[in-house]
């Protein structure tokens, strides 16, 4: 016996954020809130798939959106720009939103009014699915130019997804995106998950999402 105390930092870390996590379901849920976690890389296009969201429920769905980014409002803006009630987060660094960020965040957002509240988390397929936000469901968009390979090489963030979303169909005639490959991929991770496949940009596929997110409320 060597006599070190070894105290295993990662699994009370994330034992606090669990606790916390919970503390923001039940925020949540008093203010009538439903709250999705989305998770990308950077470029798959969670942006313009927000506001065509926004665009597409506006008129019968109060959304808010907590924009989290280790620097710059550049997606805050466009949403203000679009009308949209919504909160920068800067994370200091840190590659993803936790628990206590999130809520510290809700504190500073105006949740009243809001019925459906997206978090666009910060841009990669690693950090993001280590953490409990406290979301409700947790939807990961992928785009046709990352390929149909990325659920085998983070497969993390496709086994804690609610939903996968694979973006940018219109450029399937420019990639190398096998549907069926990608699909076997993901049920080798993850059983229950729903898949779709849409195109923000020209519209494809985007109903079975808007369907989903009423089920969902």
């Amino acid at each position: 016996m060597s006599g070190v105390r070894v105290i295993d930092v990662n699994h009370g870390v994330f034992e606090i954020n669990d606790e916390i996590a919970e503390t923001v379901r039940d925020y949540n849920k008093q203010h009538n809130n439903f709250m999705i976690n989305l998770m990308a890389s950077p470029g798959a296009g969670k942006t313009t798939f927000l506001l065509k969201t926004v665009e597409a429920l506006k008129d019968s769905v109060k959304i808010g959106i907590m924009e989290a980014d280790i620097d710059a409002t550049v997606d805050a803006e466009k949403m203000k720009a679009a009308g949209v009630s919504s909160i920068q987060i800067h994370t200091g660094g840190e590659c993803a939103m936790d628990a206590e960020m999130t809520l510290q965040a809700l504190n500073e957002f105006d949740t009243k009014d809001i019925d459906l509240l997206f978090l666009e988390n910060v841009g990669n397929l690693v950090c993001p699915a280590e953490t409990d936000t406290g979301a409700d469901k947790k939807v990961v968009l992928l785009s046709v130019p990352e390929g149909d390979d990325k659920p085998l090489k983070y497969p993390l963030m496709f086994e804690v997804a609610d939903l996968i979303v694979v973006t940018k169909i219109d450029t399937l005639g420019y990639f190398d995106f096998d549907k069926e490959a990608f699909v076997r991929n993901i049920r080798a991770r993850n059983k229950k998950a729903e898949v779709l496949f849409l195109s923000a940009k020209t519209g494809e596929g985007f109903d079975a999402w808007l369907e989903i997110l009423k089920k969902w409320l």
